[in-house]
């Protein structure tokens, strides 16, 4: 899984698609409209109808299909359980369930890989308090490296036979290595916050105010806003 939220990183920093261009701002209030709409939407055709725009908007982002499928599934692993307990004998209803999470995840996915992180977290830290705001940031980060670690570490174990033994063994080393990478997070912190000190820190991690900049690629998210509306407008009582 971190792979693949590396790979999508790494897209949304060197896209050059008018949708990469287009100001953050326009594109999170697309994305929310179209997410507020997959989870209130009563008509199977609008459901289908917004999956379908996810995805255009995915493709047309030059995103990897298969890259863009494989995130946007995660909720899967969720969602059939809850599609199974829910199930009253018909088609529609699985599939409304289903295209829910599809839809939101899909939306989100082409949010993030075309939305680099500064401008993301930007408006974010404008509507939640500053150490909420400033501690996404600085986690989103942060997991990429912890994650790196621990995959060294784990492949580590493995090398010198950490994954084979007695049960009580493995508990142990295991543990170990949880307590290395629990040791290794706070001095990484501690170093982070002395380079930020160094540097002028302000008080505020996600200061930029670029991320609400429009350009003439938000009048592209635009017209996508408007084909939405009309589009659920004509759609929202339809079976």
């Amino acid at each position: 899984m971190i792979n693949t939220v590396a790979q999508i990183d790494y897209l949304a920093s060197a896209g050059h698609t008018p949708w990469h261009r287009a100001s953050a701002l326009s594109k999170v209030l697309l994305a929310t409209g179209l997410v507020l709409l997959a989870v209130f939407a009563p008509s199977l055709l609008l459901l289908a109808g917004l999956y379908a725009v996810a995805w255009t908007l995915a493709l047309t982002a030059r995103l990897p299909w298969r890259l863009t499928l494989v995130a946007s599934c995660y909720p899967l692993v969720f969602t059939l359980l809850f599609v199974l307990a829910r199930w009253d004998g018909t088609a529609g209803t699985p599939l409304r369930l289903l295209l829910r999470p599809l839809t939101a995840s899909l939306v989100a996915v082409w949010l993030v890989g075309t939305t680099t992180y500064p401008d993301l977290f930007a408006p974010l830290s404008r509507l939640l308090p500053r150490s909420v705001g400033d501690s996404l940031f600085l986690t989103y980060r942060a997991l990429f490296e912890l994650m790196r670690r621990t995959t060294g570490l784990w492949r580590a174990l493995r090398l010198r036979g950490g994954a084979s033994g007695p049960v009580r063994r493995r508990l142990t080393l295991a543990g170990e290595g949880f307590a290395t990478m629990v040791l290794y997070g706070f001095e990484r912190s501690e170093r982070l916050y002395a380079t930020m000190r160094l540097r002028g820190h302000s008080g505020r991690i996600c200061g930029c105010h670029h991320f609400a900049e429009g350009s003439r690629a938000d009048l592209l998210v635009a017209a996508a806003g408007l084909i939405v509306t009309a589009g659920a407008v004509l759609l929202w009582r339809m079976p």
